[in-house]
């Protein structure tokens, strides 16, 4: 695929857009075909029944059915989609055993087995369920560390390999290669650091200023010097040091400051879900939107699981549209985002 920088600015701004959406099958009068086709969306996010925020009405029923959904959808987008799913094992992954789908083990259950070869074969086994599906996005691994075991949002799910960033690395590289094998791009998370807090972003406002240090950056700081690194999401929390205002998703000051320039992390970052309590309880719709691409967020995720909007793709888009008409996101800002995402994208045909 060729860079076409004569795309036009609605097309570039369709591309920064994944979001979520109700059922197990679609046909051309779907709200999500109609917005893979006439907005041009990046990406879906897919879902079972049991988002970590509330019972849900997902997309997963059964591996033909969810294979038929996928080659179903991939026909309204003109470009690779990006077809995303939380696939990291254990309690987190929406391709669970009771829809037919095989067993799979817990992040902290490989890192205290402490077997690479084992974490690749078991990743691979993934990946390969992946693969059939035709999904081609994993939001995985998670490169928190394990530093507070009663978090509800990762400790007490066992999301981390371990409290020491080495092991963290030693296991979510055989993740990366895994997945990579097959084709599936990989998403690490959540950046700069989640791991050492007791709360739960997916509720509220979370602070870590006092908790956060330096360590939480090493695995990062590794996969992105080895070029291991498809696309990273951003965290919705608070570390004052750096930001005494925004959380790491809202803040200039650590995507750009941090990721981009200290990191020198030049590709792709996700938003994590603005339905997330922490944004949608602190900031409008259109601050968020804002805030997050002004500080270097190139795809705004939106799960559309707490409060469902058949028409969230299209509200994303003309909330993006009206800020760069409104001169509040600048055109070479879009440019940029969109230079990233279809330079990933490639790796897809």
């Amino acid at each position: 695929m060729v860079i076409n920088l004569q795309y036009s600015l609605d097309y570039k701004i369709g591309q920064m857009v994944m979001t979520g959406f109700r059922g197990t099958d679609v046909d051309c009068s779907s709200p999500i075909s109609r917005a893979i086709k006439e907005l041009n969306l990046s990406g879906v996010w897919l879902t079972d029944n049991e988002s970590p925020m509330q019972d849900t009405i997902g997309n997963i029923k059964s591996p033909d059915q969810l294979k038929k959904l996928i080659s179903d959808i991939k026909k309204y987008s003109d470009v690779p989609l990006f077809v995303a799913i939380d696939a990291e094992g254990g309690k987190i992954i929406r391709l669970k055993e009771k829809y037919g789908f095989p067993k799979t083990y817990s992040a902290k259950y490989l890192g205290q087995k402490d077997n690479p070869d084992f974490t690749y074969n078991e990743a691979l086994k993934i990946a390969k369920t992946l693969k059939r599906a035709g999904i081609n996005f994993n939001f995985s691994p998670v490169l928190d560390l394990d530093l507070e075991p009663n978090s509800p949002a990762l400790g007490q799910k066992e999301r981390c390999f371990s409290r020491d960033p080495d092991k963290v690395i030693q296991h979510a590289r055989q993740i990366i290669k895994a997945n990579h094998s097959l084709g599936i791009l990989c998403c690490l998370k959540h950046f700069p650091g989640h791991g050492s807090t007791s709360d739960d972003s997916h509720d509220d406002y979370v602070d870590v200023s006092d908790s956060w240090t330096e360590k939480e950056l090493r695995p990062y700081r590794y996969f992105i010097d080895r070029n291991m690194t498809d696309a990273i999401l951003t965290a919705h929390i608070m570390i004052k040091q750096f930001d005494d205002k925004y959380p790491a998703t809202l803040s200039k000051n650590i995507i750009t400051g941090i990721l981009r320039n200290k990191l020198n992390y030049q590709g792709v970052v996700i938003s994590d879900d603005l339905n997330m309590g922490a944004i949608r309880l602190n900031y409008s719709y259109e601050d968020a939107v804002e805030l997050a691409i002004n500080a270097g967020v190139d795809i705004i995720l939106n799960s559309n699981v707490m409060t469902y909007n058949e028409d969230i793709a299209q509200i994303t888009i003309e909330t993006i549209k009206k800020l760069v008409k409104d001169k509040y996101i600048s055109k070479s800002r879009i440019d940029q985002s969109f230079s990233r995402i279809i330079k990933l994208k490639r790796g897809l045909e």
